[in-house]
Order: C-alpha cells, then structure tokens, then sequence
C-alpha cells in the first residue's frame, strides 16, 4: 500500500511537470506535495503514528527519500523555467540600435510666461524685487485701501466675483501693494505678477488675465522718475526708438493719473492698422500714488511720494506677437504656443 502511494506521487510529479511553463505554477505545483500542513507527503507522516515501532524507522527512511527526490526535482525544473523565462524577457525587451531614433517634440513656453519673464527681467535690472500677493482678497485691500469710494461701479456684482460679502477675487493686483506698505518701510521698489478676475468677456478681454504692477515709494518720487523708467521699459519690450507718451486719466489710487501710450513700432508712428491710423498704442495705467493710500498704510505722504503703473499680460502679448483673440491665449492648443518657439 506504501509503496503504491509513493509510486503515485513519483507518477503524478513526472507526468505534470514538464506541462508547467511558469514560475508561479510550478510554485502552486510544488505545494501541493511540500506544504507542510496540507501537503501529500506531510500527509503520509501523519501515517507513520499508527506504525508499529519497529517499523517507523525505515518508514521515515523512504518518506525522507522520496521528499529529497520531490525538492531535487522541482528545483532543477524551477531553473529551467527561470531560464527560459529570463529568456523571453530579453528577447521582448531586445532594442534593435540600428533602428532610427524616435524624436522627441520639446515644448514652448506660453506667450503670457514669455511676457511676464521679460517684464521681470526688465523691472529686476532696474532694482524691483517680486512680490506675488493672494487671488483671494477681501474688500478692504481690494478697495478700501486703494482709495476706492463705496459707490465705485468697479464694486458693483456685475463688475466683481464676490466670494462672500467680505471677499472677492482680486480685480488688480494692486491689492498686493498695500500689503507690502503696511509691513515696509521705504524705500520700496517692488513689482507684482499675478492673476485677475473681471466680469469682463469679448475679442479683447477675457474674465481671468494676468496683470503686473509696480509700486516704487521714496523721498522725492515724481512723474518724471515714471516717465524716465516707461521709457526705458518700452525701449526694451517693444524696441529701440519707441516713445512713449502721458494723457490725463483718473484712477482712484493715484493722483495725478495717467494713461501711458507707445508710439506703434509696427508703422514707426505714421499711421497703421495695428494704431487704429494715430501712431499711437495704449499700453497701461499709471500715475503718482494718492495721499490717501500712502496715509491708509502708515506712511507720510509729506515725507514720502511714490508713483504706481498696471498693465495687463495678455494686452502686451497681444501687441508684441500680434495676436487678434484673447481666447487663443486661454485655449489648450499645444500648436498655438508651438508659434512662439523661437
């Protein structure tokens, strides 16, 4: 009986091995005879109790044999497989070097990061530090604080996205000013990059758009230092020989306001499509920082004067890469920013 069971194993181990073609199924295989509890041959042990005494000697003896010869078969057929198996790997993942190569497409930066980097590296040579302030503003630094009166239409809903009755998405990024003159004194030279929000849509605006606006407080500040360092910024984004020129305007956080204009660098001034024929391209707003938000930071207007300007990215992108949409700059075609590779 003994004999025909081990006999059965032996048979069974033989006829099944050579059918198993991975790893893992000889592994399942050999538990079904290894397990040391549920195991063929751990069963047979459990025979050897009901033995006679001088007969569990020699029972062992041939368990132990066959369990030698079970492990011995099964660790020569797992390195076999392995073999084959490794094998099979390194011919899939086989690379044939004479292949040609497959060229990988490199990406462009948008028009917007382009403009902003330029900005930044023109306003840095000129002493500014970055200051990005929050998205998220409440009513006072967005308003209040920048001299803007309560019954200001730019606080209407229709103008605002309201978060809360106190809170909002920033309409300028002039909001970070304020936050940088209550907690510096001057003299600060600081520049602020950043997204705005305006319920504003068409050809030219978009609700969203970045802006970046200066701030320079100090003793003596005036609209000539203004002047002096528009000129030396358009010089730089839109070319040597440009001009630039101050109308009259009105913003609540500056007194005297300005809008500054560029003369058009696509007709040199004479006259074009691009400067609706008067030579002439509105660029940003500017002016001299009003007393009352110089007083509303804690700094003394009688002491201390300053001049701040705003422009918006996308505007100068439009011009500079001559741009007719708004949209184009907000859609996720990796072609369109392609354009601007070199």
């Amino acid at each position: 009986m003994m004999e025909e069971m081990i006999g059965g194993i032996r048979a069974e181990i033989e006829e099944k091995i050579g059918t198993i073609d991975s790893s893992a199924a000889l592994y399942e295989f050999r538990k079904t005879f290894l397990d040391n509890k549920d195991g063929k041959i751990s069963q047979l042990m459990k025979g050897m109790k009901d033995l006679p005494k001088e007969e569990k000697p020699a029972f062992g003896k041939i368990i132990n044999e066959l369990k030698t010869w079970v492990i011995e078969t099964f660790d020569a057929y797992d390195e076999k497989i392995k073999a084959l198996e490794l094998a099979k790997k390194n011919q899939d993942e086989a690379i044939d070097v004479t292949m040609p190569g497959v060229k990988s497409e490199v990406g462009a930066l948008h028009p917007d990061t382009m403009i902003i980097n330029e900005l930044i590296d023109i306003f840095a040579g000129m002493g500014f530090e970055i200051y990005e302030g929050k998205e998220i503003e409440n009513d006072y630094y967005n308003f209040t604080a920048l001299n803007t009166p309560k019954d200001h239409p730019a606080r209407d809903m229709q103008d605002t996205f309201y978060v809360s009755d106190e809170f909002l998405l920033r309409t300028q990024t002039s909001a970070g000013q304020i936050h940088v003159m209550e907690n510096a004194k001057p003299p600060i030279k600081i520049l602020s990059p950043g997204k705005v929000f305006r319920s504003d849509d068409d050809a030219t605006h978009s609700p969203m758009f970045s802006q970046m606006e200066g701030l320079v407080v100090d003793k003596n500040i005036s609209l000539c230092d203004l002047q002096g360092m528009l000129d030396i910024f358009s010089a730089r984004i839109f070319g040597e020989g440009v001009k630039t020129r101050l109308r009259p305007s009105y913003f609540p956080f500056t007194e005297p306001s300005v809008e500054v204009d560029v003369s058009c660098f696509a007709c040199g001034g004479k006259g074009c499509k691009l400067c609706k024929g008067t030579g002439w391209i509105e660029v940003l707003g500017a002016g001299v920082v009003n007393r009352h938000v110089l007083e509303n930071c804690g700094i003394d207007p009688d002491e201390y004067s300053g001049f701040a300007f705003g422009m918006g990215v996308e505007r100068i992108a439009m011009l500079k890469y001559g741009i007719n949409n708004i949209k184009a700059l907000f859609e996720s075609d990796t072609r369109f920013a392609d354009q601007f590779k070199n």
